[in-house]
C-alpha cells in the first residue's frame, strides 16, 4: 500500500526554538506550484524555483506564529492540512496599511522563516487568504500600535521545507527577495 510509512524516529535534543523570524510574501501569479523543482531524494524539500519570483520580506519579532492542522476523514476518504500563519507588525503607517490592505484583497504564497532558519513554503498549491486581523492603536501607551493578521491555506500536503538554509541560499534557489528599504536580492 502507497500509504505506509517507512523510517522511525529518534528523540531529539533540546535544541529547537518555537517562533518566526520572518515571512516573505509572493503575489499569487508570480509562483504556480508547477514551478517548484523538489529534491530527487526527499520529495518534499523545494531544491529550486523557476522564474525568480518577487518574495516582499517583513521581519518579526514575538508574538507571531505558523501553525499546521491535519484534518483528515477516514469515512471520506479524505486529508488536508490547514495552514493558519498569525502574524503581529509593530507600528502603523500608510506604505504598511496600503500593503495589508492589498494582502487581504489577494491570495499570496508565503515564505516561513522559523527561529530555526527553516524556510518553509505555505499555501504552495492553493495560496493564503488573509481570514482575520486587526488594525488597532491600543489603549494604554504600552499596548501594540500595528496589525495583527491571521492567513489560513487549505493544501493537500504540510507546507513544504526549502533546502536553503540561509536567505542567500534562499536567493540562490530562485527567489528574489526585497525588504521595506526597496533592496532586490537576486
Amino acid at each position: 500500500m502507497a500509504c505506509d510509512i517507512s523510517l522511525g524516529r529518534i528523540e531529539p535534543c533540546k535544541d529547537s526554538l518555537g517562533g518566526l523570524d520572518a515571512v516573505y510574501f509572493i503575489n499569487e501569479a508570480d509562483l504556480d506550484y508547477t514551478d517548484l523543482t523538489f529534491d530527487a531524494t526527499n520529495t518534499d524539500a523545494i531544491e529550486s524555483v523557476a522564474g525568480s519570483p518577487m518574495a516582499y520580506k517583513y521581519e518579526l519579532k514575538g508574538n507571531s506564529s505558523f501553525e499546521q492542522t491535519i484534518v483528515s476523514s477516514r469515512d471520506n476518504g479524505t486529508t488536508y492540512f490547514e495552514q493558519v500563519l498569525n502574524l503581529t507588525l509593530k507600528k502603523q503607517d500608510v506604505t504598511t496599511h496600503k500593503q495589508i490592505k492589498l494582502l487581504s484583497y489577494g491570495n499570496p504564497k508565503v515564505i516561513v522563516k522559523d527561529n530555526n532558519g527553516n524556510f518553509f513554503l505555505a499555501g504552495a498549491k492553493f495560496g493564503m487568504d488573509v481570514t482575520g486581523g486587526t488594525v488597532t492603536s491600543g489603549a494604554a501607551m504600552g499596548d501594540l500600535n500595528g496589525y495583527t493578521l491571521v492567513l489560513t491555506g487549505m493544501e493537500p500536503a504540510p507546507a513544504f521545507f526549502f533546502e536553503a538554509t540561509t536567505e542567500s541560499a534562499l536567493v540562490t534557489a530562485g527567489i528574489d527577495i526585497t525588504d521595506g528599504s526597496g533592496t532586490v536580492q537576486s
